[in-house]
C-alpha cells in the first residue's frame, strides 16, 4: 500500500474512532487541548501561511467531533494558539505544550487529542515529519506511548 493510500486510511480511521467517542469528549480541557493541538501541527514547521490557517480553521469548523463547541469560541481559541506559536515559536510551543497536557487525566481525551493532531496533520495528504514531531512531543506531554499511534 502506497504511503498517500496508508495515511489516508490512518487519517480516516482516527476520524471513525472520534466519532465513536464523541458524546464523552465534552470537557473544557479535551476543547482546549484540541484547539492548542490543532495550532501546534498547523506551526509545526515554525512558519504559518494564511491558506494553512484557514484550511485548519475549516477543519475545526467542519470536525463533527469539535462541533460539540461553538465555532467562534474554538476559532478564537486556535488563533490565541497559533499568535503565540507565530510570535516566538520555542517559548510558545511551551505554553501549547502546557495545554496539551491539561487533557492527560482522561485517557480518552489524551487519545482523542492526538487522534485530531493525526487527522489535522493528514488532512493535506502529507503528514510530514515536522508535523510528526509536534504530536509525539503532545503524546509525552499526556504520556501516552508514541508507538501507540504509529509515530
Amino acid at each position: 500500500m502506497a504511503l498517500w493510500d496508508r495515511l489516508k486510511e490512518s487519517a480516516s480511521s482516527m476520524q471513525t474512532q472520534l466519532m465513536a467517542k464523541k458524546n464523552d469528549l465534552k470537557s473544557g480541557a479535551f476543547r482546549d487541548a484540541s484547539m492548542a493541538m490543532c495550532a501546534l501541527v498547523a506551526a509545526a514547521d515554525g512558519t504559518v501561511d494564511p491558506s494553512e490557517r484557514r484550511r485548519v480553521a475549516q477543519l475545526i469548523a467542519t470536525n463533527e467531533v469539535l462541533q460539540n463547541f461553538p465555532a467562534d469560541d474554538l476559532r478564537r481559541r486556535f488563533e490565541d494558539n497559533l499568535n503565540k506559536l507565530t510570535t516566538d515559536f520555542a517559548f510558545g510551543k511551551v505554553s501549547v505544550i502546557q495545554e496539551i497536557a491539561k487533557a492527560k487525566k482522561k485517557p480518552a481525551e489524551a487519545r482523542a487529542v492526538i487522534q485530531i493532531g493525526i487527522v489535522i496533520g493528514g488532512a493535506d495528504g502529507d503528514f510530514d515529519k515536522d508535523e510528526q514531531a509536534v504530536v509525539r512531543e503532545a503524546c509525552y506531554a499526556l504520556d501516552l506511548p508514541p508507538h501507540e499511534f504509529d509515530l
